[in-house]
């Protein structure tokens, strides 16, 4: 074992990182829990679609294995990947009901974004743009993502709900779910005062056990085959997806996933220390595993894969390196074997017909989410040409319930202040596309 630990030392750089291999095996446990919903909520949603239940599961889990192997082996960061949400509420409500399109084209868009996204980041294209961002722009997207995952914990266990007139109220504090959410903040922020190792865990462990004679958690067994991938399997139509008339759903595949994924990449890497300078070392490796996880997700049968915010929990638990990621993968792929498990803690708990709360998970994204706040306080708010973008984008990503939108208010206005400024050569001419990007993305599609 210690001659183990040794070459997972030396070909991680764990040590150098200032990390364990106890650490990173906590974290990626920690990321893959707190990630886990999305093996069961895809293929609810892709069904709607008409697709394969099962089969979906299984190409979400081996899709998002593929992802975090690469981003671990190659990369070497902390940082999962998986089908990503809202763009498959695109894919499913969009693209295929509300266009008409069925699903195998759907999946071959998918497939051809895949493979742009490759080609831009074997160009570097990609690792320019994040390096071209302003400092302040980068904190304000660390501290967006925060706010936004902090939003989705709210909702998710409970203590936010939908109203007709004001569109969010406070949600009803009596309700075991929002309880359970309260109870699993506050026992966790305890821990982590205490500085107890393994805080986050310990308190998502133990909300689980003691939501079971609740009814919060329901003992489901422990072991199923996995799901017949046949369905899916190569089903995706590339020819029909060629069509001129599709390159417009290819177009916002392409563009929810180019800065979805810069975006998570840049809040993380400011949560994990790892930007230097200002700039995220190894980007163009970073940014290769969603594109190949993209390009093989659509040949199994899923979405779009990109980063997940839920990295987040891992990195807080102390991850460092890319043997968390690889430890997700692998419990990706156990999910297949142990799916009724995973469900368990990960999957959602019904209040009422069409409302499913993940009371278990919520508390940490609350948590985590609280973290990457802290970042605010960087923003130079003396300065409106830098300070106000920022704002613009960390206030949009939970308003807009997107990453992406978000981003888009701080890309578009940063520029047009510059230039009002007098001060339009400080910006990269990356900006002004991004920008330019942005607007053509609103104004025509």
């Amino acid at each position: 074992m210690p001659r183990f630990n040794d070459a997972l030392d030396r070909w991680f750089k764990i040590s150098e990182n200032r990390s364990t291999v106890g650490t990173e095996m906590r974290a990626g446990l920690v990321t893959f829990l707190t990630a886990s919903y999305i093996i069961f909520v895809q293929p609810a949603i892709m069904t709607q679609a008409g697709m394969d239940f099962g089969a979906v599961m299984t190409a979400t889990c081996i899709a998002s294995a593929i992802g975090c192997l690469i981003m671990g082996l190659w990369a070497n960061y902390p940082i999962a990947l998986a089908p990503g949400m809202g763009i498959n509420f695109y894919f499913t409500f969009t693209v295929v009901l509300g266009q008409g399109i069925n699903w195998q084209v759907a999946l071959g868009a998918v497939f051809i974004s895949g493979i742009c996204l490759i080609l831009l980041t074997l160009l570097r294209f990609r690792e320019v743009i994040i390096n071209s961002i302003p400092d302040d722009l980068k904190i304000g997207i660390a501290a967006g993502i925060g706010l936004f995952i902090t939003f989705i914990g709210f909702v998710q266990g409970g203590l936010v709900t939908d109203h007709p007139a004001i569109l969010v109220q406070l949600g009803d504090l009596k309700s075991l779910p929002a309880l359970f959410t309260l109870g699993g903040v506050i026992v966790i922020a305890a821990l982590l005062q205490r500085k107890i190792k393994g805080a986050i865990l310990i308190g998502l462990a133990g909300m689980a056990v003691l939501g079971l004679p609740f009814g919060l958690v329901e003992y489901q067994g422990l072991i199923s085959a996995p799901p017949s991938l046949g369905p899916t399997w190569m089903q995706l139509d590339i020819l029909g997806a060629l069509d001129l008339g599709l390159l417009t759903i290819v177009g916002v595949f392409l563009f929810v996933d180019l800065f979805d994924t810069a975006g998570t990449l840049v809040g993380i890497g400011h949560q994990g220390g790892f930007l230097k300078d200002g700039r995220l070392p190894r980007a163009r490796k970073a940014l290769m595993p969603d594109s190949v996880g993209t390009t093989a997700g659509a040949m199994l049968g899923t979405s779009t894969v990109t980063c997940y915010i839920e990295s987040a929990a891992g990195v807080a638990e102390g991850g460092r390196t890319g043997l968390a990621s690889v430890i997700t993968a692998l419990l990706f792929l156990l999910a297949l074997l142990f799916s009724p498990l995973a469900r368990m803690i990960g999957g959602g708990y019904s209040t009422e017909e069409g409302i499913t709360l993940y009371p278990m998970t919520a508390p940490v994204l609350i948590i985590i989410g609280g973290m990457m706040a802290a970042n605010i306080a960087r923003i130079r708010w003396g300065q409106w040409d830098e300070s106000l973008p920022a704002f613009l984008v960390l206030i949009g990503m939970p308003l807009t319930y997107s990453i992406a939108d978000g981003m888009a208010l701080g890309f578009i206005s940063y520029p047009l202040i510059k230039i009002l400024c007098g001060k339009a050569r400080q910006v990269h001419w990356c900006m002004y596309v991004i920008a330019l990007l942005f607007i053509l993305r609103y104004g025509t599609l």
